[in-house]
């Protein structure tokens, strides 16, 4: 990836990597990644050559989230949606195809919902999206658990996968050390909530929205792909055989899907 840097955006740090722009890309359409959890904006490491071959691309890490700033009342994905709007803004982006798998999912759609011209399109999975919430495994005991602060370290580790380079799980580690990993549970814990929110807004939503699910994804999240996109009026569904985190496990296949949507399939859905 490119080298890191940090804007103030709403008075706090948020790290991001953005994309050189060549002449042959300086009028394409952007593309604007938003980093899964418990991971960071490193995560698209595997697919970052794909993805920047035709495209200008900007990944960020959302507050709370990878090395970004928190601040607590950030910390719920309606909350959330409103924040990427004002991230949209700071970057001057037009209409950009937002990518957000995992946290940035449902954040996404509230945005969506809330500004169908903000985006071109959205693409989403692997994150819970709707009502009632369906998620299984040591994701749903960390949504419903407002008592126990589990180890970080930990469940940062039984996320991610153990092929990664050392330099991407040392960052993972960083993101989340101290109190940090504490509170993005928070964001989890709107969970409940937020999506009771959102669920009436799903058939609302006109932009059109690309899900890429893991078919072996042990939280439950590809039945909620498979309901997000019954639920949506103009969407797409992918399903991949590999666990949560197809944009490390299956990089080629997710940017290869990613690709073929921003460069025009997404129209199809209309």
């Amino acid at each position: 990836m490119d080298e890191e840097r940090f804007d103030v955006i709403d008075d706090l740090g948020i790290r991001f990597v953005a994309s050189p722009v060549s002449r042959g890309d300086r009028d394409a359409e952007t593309l604007l990644l938003l980093s899964p959890w418990p991971e960071s904006l490193y995560a698209y490491t595997p697919t970052w050559p794909a993805l920047v071959a035709d495209h200008p691309v900007i990944a960020v890490d959302l507050p709370g989230f990878g090395r970004s700033e928190a601040r607590a009342e950030l910390m719920s994905p309606r909350v959330m949606g409103e924040f990427i709007t004002h991230l949209v803004d700071h970057f001057g982006l037009e209409q950009p195809h937002a990518v957000g798998p995992d946290v940035g999912t449902a954040a996404l759609l509230f945005a969506a919902a809330a500004q169908p011209d903000l985006f071109r399109s959205v693409v989403v999975g692997a994150g819970a999206a709707t009502h009632p919430m369906a998620v299984e495994g040591e994701l749903r005991t960390l949504v419903e658990d407002d008592v126990g602060q589990p180890d970080g370290q930990r469940v940062v580790a039984s996320f991610v996968g153990d092929d990664l380079p050392r330099t991407i799980r040392d960052d993972y580690a960083a993101s989340y050390s101290g109190d940090r990993f504490a509170g993005s549970l928070a964001y989890l814990r709107a969970y409940p909530a937020d999506l009771a929110a959102l669920d009436p807004l799903l058939a609302s939503i006109r932009t059109p929205v690309q899900i890429i699910a893991g078919r072996d994804d042990p939280y439950g999240l590809a039945r909620d792909a498979k309901v997000l996109n019954e639920k949506l009026p103009a969407s797409r569904l992918d399903v991949l055989d590999c666990g949560h985190a197809p944009w490390e496990e299956q990089p080629g296949n997710y940017a290869g899907i990613v690709s073929d949507w921003v460069d025009g399939s997404y129209l199809g859905v209309r």
